[in-house]
């Protein structure tokens, strides 16, 4: 082999190694695995200078504990060896294509237009680049799979968890009633209260995506940056996240969800939210009161 040809596939082999780790580093930080990794390299120290200090004793417990060493780090990293194979496998699908994170994007639109007909408060937090992980830890985790169902169940005005945010990664829903940063932004309209705020709020410290609907009105709207769209229509809605997301969306069948007067008690029924009678002014996004998101 050539000279050259040996000094390219080593430095390719240096630069694979140290991508294989870096990316271990990255999936490990913020995690409990962190602290229990720090620590294990702790033990190996130890032993390595135990070695070379030549302890005949620890050398001999070594020598016998090593084989089984490797069945521990399973046992105790298993958690986290889940997560790291389940985010490679996450990967290797986005190589192949986006569709199915399309489709996940899909039944936010679906969802959001459900709460709009039916005038039920929501929440949606879509996150990019910048983590969220520290306003997921503030909600209730779940770590399911993004789907229509779930949304609508989450945020029937029922269920427990639907004060709150929820937050996506990917086309997983990380955790549900979730608290958000509040802006301070003197100059957001008056009218605007805690749901809004907080949508806007996220969007100021993070690169995040935020899908609001407003319990008062049923109006969808949509914050990035900081700044915030209103009064958007589904198909609207569909085209920013398409835009925002860098992707292409296909537009979807969006039910009209209105019922006949001789056929209402039949479309609550159908229906994963049954309608609720229009509320005041000062029961929804009043900026003065103090209440869950």
């Amino acid at each position: 082999m050539a000279p050259w040809l040996r000094v390219s596939f080593t430095m390719l082999d240096i630069l694979l190694v140290a991508l294989i780790i870096y990316e271990v580093l990255v999936m490990i930080r913020g995690t409990r695995a962190a602290p229990m990794l720090a620590g294990l390299a702790a033990v190996a120290v130890a032993f390595y200078l135990a070695r070379i200090g030549q302890l005949i004793t620890l050398n001999w417990l070594v020598s016998h504990l090593l084989p089984y060493v490797v069945f521990a780090l399973i046992v105790v990293f298993q958690s986290e060896i889940r997560h790291v194979l389940s985010d490679v496998g996450r990967r290797v699908s986005f190589l192949r294509g986006s569709a199915v994170e399309g489709d996940s994007y899909d039944d936010i639109v679906l969802a959001a237009n459900l709460f709009s007909q039916h005038q039920t408060g929501a929440l949606i937090v879509i996150e990019r680049e910048i983590g969220l992980r520290t306003y997921v830890e503030s909600g209730v985790a779940m770590d399911a799979k993004l789907s229509y169902d779930l949304l609508a169940t989450i945020f029937r005005p029922s269920a427990p968890l639907h004060d709150g945010a929820v937050i996506i990664q990917k086309d997983r829903l990380a955790a549900a009633a979730c608290f958000l940063p509040l802006s301070m932004n003197p100059v957001l309209s008056t009218q605007m209260g805690t749901r809004h705020r907080a949508g806007i709020g996220i969007t100021e410290e993070t690169d995040a995506i935020a899908v609001i609907v407003s319990e008062e009105s049923g109006a969808i709207s949509m914050a990035v940056g900081g700044k915030i769209e209103r009064d958007l229509s589904a198909e609207q809605l569909r085209e920013r996240l398409s835009a925002e997301l860098r992707r292409y969306m296909a537009p979807v069948v969006l039910p009209t969800g209105v019922p006949r007067e001789d056929d209402e008690s039949d479309a609550n029924m159908e229906s994963p939210l049954r309608a609720r009678a229009p509320m005041s002014a000062d029961e929804d996004d009043d900026p003065g009161m103090e209440r869950p998101l």
